[in-house]
């Protein structure tokens, strides 16, 4: 099967207003939050949680992006650090079971209805 990835921004805000909280950025505790909630609840094995330095949504914490070979890629923004976790992990399975990469609206989990930043084709070359 094809590798997934979800990229959890580690620099991220905490929140628009608030850059750190305990020493730490909310991208921080949104990564932490993720990788124990996984260890709990794994996703597939193919799907690999990534940090990255950053996804270029500044003005917009936290931010996550979902990736996969011959899927749209999904970006997301306005997370809670502390309460986005559970959602997120929803959201992957839905995008690894989807054929497209494409979970409709409806669908996501009430969280990530909206905060929708980016919906980027695959090239077909």
């Amino acid at each position: 099967m094809t590798q997934h990835a979800l990229f959890v921004c580690r620099s991220c805000a905490f929140s628009p207003t608030q850059r750190d909280y305990r020493g730490q950025r909310g991208g921080y505790y949104l990564l932490s939050s993720l990788r124990q909630l996984q260890e709990q609840s794994p996703l597939p094995p193919e799907f690999k949680i990534e940090a990255v330095d950053c996804l270029s949504a500044c003005n917009r914490p936290c931010t996550i992006a979902l990736a996969a070979a011959g899927k749209n890629s999904l970006m997301f923004g306005d997370l809670l650090p502390l309460d986005s976790a559970a959602a997120v992990l929803q959201l992957a399975r839905q995008y690894y079971s989807s054929s497209d990469g494409i979970v409709p609206r409806q669908h996501r989990p009430e969280s990530l209805q909206k905060g929708i930043l980016a919906r980027i084709p695959y090239p077909s070359l």
